[in-house]
Formats: structure tokens, C-alpha cells, sequence
């Protein structure tokens, strides 16, 4: 699950939020730790990088990577027994209920298994 926002969600949170919203995402993740679901989770630097093919030559570049006006700023990995489970924890995420329609979300992509299945 990819957590996505912009500056314009993190920034409208203060301090005193911000904390509070720190203590429902650990208290998320314990949840899910304990029930076994939660393989990983991290935050992201906001420091990306690019790699891409312009001529013939691979050339990096300070991300995003993509134009985009959200991007990714952390990410958690979940192992659940359907796809109906993964949709419940993603619709549960703390913060996505202090974003206040200034954008931002998260995606829920499935793993793909060694040898091609999905998970």
C-alpha cells in the first residue's frame, strides 16, 4: 500500500495533530503487527530519485519521479487472505481522515509471487 499526499495535506496539520496522528498510524501498525497482517512498513525520505533512458544512456535525475502533484511518502506491505481484507485496512489508514480534501490516498497494489501468481 502506497501512502501518497502532497505539501499542501502535510503541511496543514500542527504539531499538536501531528503527534496525535503519529499515535493512531503506530497504534495502526500495532494492531496489524499483532494480528500478524503487517510484513513492513516504512516512511520515505523526501529525497527520490529518477532513472531513466534519454539517447542510450541511463540518466538520473532528483525525483518525484513522475509529474505528479502527490507522491509517496511511505508505504506499508500487508499479508492478508484476500483482496476484501486489504481494502479494509486501507480504508482504515488514520491519515487519511486529516487530509480534509486536500488530496492524497493510498494505493493497494498486490505482490506478485516468485514465478509470476499474485499474492
Amino acid at each position: 500500500m502506497l501512502i501518497y499526499g502532497n505539501d499542501e495535506v502535510w503541511n496543514s496539520v500542527d504539531a499538536d495533530m501531528f503527534a496525535k496522528l503519529v499515535g493512531e498510524v503506530d497504534a495502526f501498525n500495532a494492531d496489524l503487527r499483532e494480528s500478524g497482517e503487517l510484513v513492513d512498513s516504512q516512511g520515505l525520505i523526501d529525497r527520490p530519485r529518477a532513472v531513466r533512458v534519454v539517447g542510450d544512456a541511463p540518466v538520473v535525475t532528483d525525483g518525484p519521479y513522475l509529474e505528479a502533484k502527490e507522491y509517496v511518502g511511505s508505504y506499508f506491505v500487508v499479508d492478508v487472505d484476500s483482496e476484501q481484507r486489504a481494502m479494509q485496512i486501507a480504508q482504515s489508514y488514520p491519515a487519511l481522515r486529516y487530509s480534509r480534501g486536500l488530496g492524497g490516498g493510498i494505493e493497494v497494489w498486490p505482490l506478485m509471487n516468485q514465478g509470476g501468481g499474485d499474492l
